[in-house]
């Protein structure tokens, strides 16, 4: 199955830049109340996800919010994208410690994302009531 079926596109998907100040980005957690917002740079490529812990440990480190940038508290190796030609079984390990996995194209342009949760539903609509 492809999964452009299940795929979120970017322009419904809550995005931060890698430039963008970490008190804009704690304001856009708060706004939209998630635990994980994914992170483009100026070209619109996939740079990273920036969790609620990545938050925690910045402010644990005493650091100050003036003029740190998104990009430089994130944990890169987080949450590593998929290609939009990725199969659905390249998904499920994946979102099994994830809430959702970042879609890429073949240039690393961020595109969508595909949850946990459209995966969910898309077994048991699709698949497990198919066979009722």
């Amino acid at each position: 199955m492809n999964i452009l079926f299940l795929l979120q596109p970017k322009s419904e998907v809550a995005l931060l830049s890698d430039t963008s100040s970490v008190g804009d980005a704690i304001k856009a957690f708060a706004e939209f109340r998630f635990s994980a917002i994914p992170v483009t740079n100026a070209d619109g490529e996939y740079f990273g996800t920036v969790t609620a812990t990545d938050f925690l440990s910045f402010v644990l480190s005493g650091d100050s919010f003036d003029d740190k940038k998104v990009g430089e508290i994130l944990d890169r190796s987080k949450n590593p994208p998929v290609r939009i030609t990725a199969k659905l079984d390249d998904l499920l390990e994946l979102v099994m410690d994830q809430n959702f996995v970042p879609v890429v194209d073949d240039r690393n342009c961020f595109m969508g994302i595909v949850t946990r949760k459209r995966i969910m539903r898309y077994y048991y609509y699709d698949r497990l009531k198919a066979h009722e």
